[in-house]
C-alpha cells in the first residue's frame, strides 16, 4: 500500500510535523480522511499512539492548525 490514511487530526498533525507528506484530504460523509505517503507513516503513527514520538511543540501546533484550516476551508 502506497498511502496511509487516518481521520484523527492529532495523529495527522503528528505525521505532518514529522515530515510525512500529506497527499490529500478525502471527504467521507461527516469527516475527512487525511491521506499521507506511507513511507514511515505507520512507524510514526505507532510512536505517536504509544507516546514515544518526539517532535517540536511549535511544529506540531503549526501542523495541527494548518490541517484544521484545510478541513474547515473545504467543509
Amino acid at each position: 500500500q502506497d498511502e496511509y490514511k487516518t481521520k484523527d487530526i492529532g495523529e495527522a498533525a503528528a505525521l505532518h510535523s514529522s515530515g510525512i507528506k500529506l497527499l490529500r484530504l478525502d471527504k467521507d460523509s461527516n469527516f475527512f480522511w487525511f491521506i499521507f505517503e506511507s513511507a514511515q507513516a505507520e512507524e510514526v503513527s505507532a510512536s505517536y499512539w504509544s507516546g514515544d514520538l518526539i517532535v517540536k511543540a511549535k511544529t506540531y501546533n503549526d501542523s495541527f492548525r494548518s490541517l484544521k484550516e484545510r478541513v474547515f476551508s473545504r467543509g
